[in-house]
């Protein structure tokens, strides 16, 4: 995919996120006051004008970081200008030229880029004439922008668009598949990303918490595009609620499982399952999301438990999910990593699945027809009328009843298990929408 790359550098605080999501048009990036929020690249594709470009926010050069990642941080701006074709720095119009302007510029200069300066916070055209020492940096006049309030949006692009004209901009490949890598702090997720795409694509460290955003990882394998979502390790509740960064990261991770079509759970396998695991467990659930429970950093685990065994315990802490297939991994090594992808893409095509009407029908008339020994607290036969699937994505199918009342939550997950038995959709979420057959209904009524 051959896309002009543009990067976004420039000091902490002056704005790189907010132009980044004003340039996107959607919220992707943090913003928050605080400083080195943004660690890892954050990337997205933008159509502009008919063509495409890759635009890619950073971290702030030269951040003190309350985790000491300043020089993971620093390797992940310089790897994204090795890659960029142009860069936009950002700067501060309010505060002048800094002595880190003055840095990031001359690291610009000897990298030969083609560069484009934004003069942010220019909320009003009285500071536009301040934009005129940021000349001194070497790279022309500064474009003034606030992308707070969308000013010269349009501006700016032009000037990037008219540096970037001469190169090719082919039509995205579309992706197979999206899937989401979720889990509490520390799990692994972003040792499992960059075991994809063999490289660091985003920052791996033993501190807690280092991903923040939900960052977007496209790749291809066998000639298919993927997009890897990478998202920050969710906390209690009790532990987020005074804190906006990890706010922002769990709502960003929960987003993520809404937008994948499937989800890789990761279970850290020296730990025993947490509140926060069955919580997220839950919430996949509820959200009629694919599912493969990755159990990670099995080399050290495996000497004091079996597969079979772990297995077994995942389905009693997290009975919600017991339709998921499980993989154990050991992802800083690469280990079983491809295969992961591979029964994805198997899932995937489970949950795509359509099956026709006729063979629905037969399957519910031979559970109609059979005894069944399921207890119900109600008094009554529950019967089927007749089934249709309504979508794919979650598997949806439609049951027209005698009575809702009798289809209680032990006979619905007896109905699912024998689809899952039948039909080839085992290893995932099936929603059943129960509703009255028309004239039973009209006979109520009367």
């Amino acid at each position: 995919m051959a896309l002009p790359v543009i990067t976004i550098v420039g000091r902490p605080n002056v704005g790189k996120s907010s132009l980044f999501n004003a340039l996107a048009g959607q919220m992707i990036s943090i913003v928050d006051p605080t400083a080195g929020v943004t660690r890892d690249r954050v990337s997205t594709i933008l159509e502009i004008d008919d063509r495409y470009i890759e635009l890619v926010d950073t971290g702030g050069y030269g951040i003190v970081d309350s985790d000491a990642l300043e020089d993971h941080i620093t390797t992940q701006i310089h790897t994204a200008m090795s890659k960029a074709d142009l860069v936009i720095f950002v700067v501060d119009i309010r505060d002048g030229i800094m002595p880190l302007d003055e840095k990031i510029a001359q690291l610009l200069r000897k990298t030969k880029l083609k560069v484009v300066v934004a003069a942010n916070k220019a909320d009003t055209a009285k500071l536009f004439p301040q934009a005129g020492e940021f000349a001194r940096l070497g790279f022309g006049e500064a474009v003034c922008i606030s992308a707070l309030n969308n000013m010269n949006k349009r501006v700016l692009m032009e000037r990037v668009l008219k540096e970037v004209a001469h190169m090719p901009s082919e039509t995205p490949k579309q992706e197979v598949m999206k899937f989401a890598l979720i889990g509490k702090r520390n799990a692994g997720k972003s040792s499992f990303i960059n075991a994809i795409v063999g490289e660091e694509r985003v920052i791996v460290s033993e501190v807690p918490g280092t991903t923040r955003d939900a960052v977007d990882v496209r790749f291809e394998k066998d000639g298919e595009t993927f997009v890897a979502i990478d998202t920050a390790g969710v906390r209690k509740k009790s532990q987020i609620v005074n804190n906006d960064i990890d706010f922002y990261s769990y709502t960003r991770a929960t987003r993520s499982i809404r937008r994948a079509d499937v989800v890789l759970f990761m279970i850290d396998a020296t730990e025993h399952v947490s509140q926060v695991d069955k919580k997220l467990a839950n919430f996949i659930a509820e959200e009629y999301k694919p599912c493969i429970l990755v159990v990670n950093k099995w080399d050290l685990a495996k000497e004091t438990a079996d597969t079979e065994d772990y297995s077994d315990y995942l389905t009693k802490v997290m009975p919600g999910l017991r339709y998921a297939p499980i993989a154990f991994t050991t992802a800083k090594d690469a280990k079983n990593i491809q295969s992961v992808i591979d029964l994805a893409k198997q899932l995937f095509k489970q949950a795509s699945t359509r099956i026709s009407t006729g063979r629905l029908n037969k399957f519910f008339e031979e559970i109609t027809n059979a005894p069944v020994s399921v207890p119900r607290k109600k008094i009554g036969f529950p019967r089927i009328y007749y089934a249709t699937q309504i979508e794919t994505n979650p598997i949806t199918i439609v049951l027209f009843v005698n009575r809702v009342e009798l289809f209680e939550e032990n006979y619905q997950r007896f109905i699912l298990n024998r689809l899952r038995e039948i039909l080839p959709i085992a290893e995932v979420p099936i929603r059943l929408i129960i509703k009255p057959k028309r004239r039973e209904e009209e006979k109520d009524k009367k």
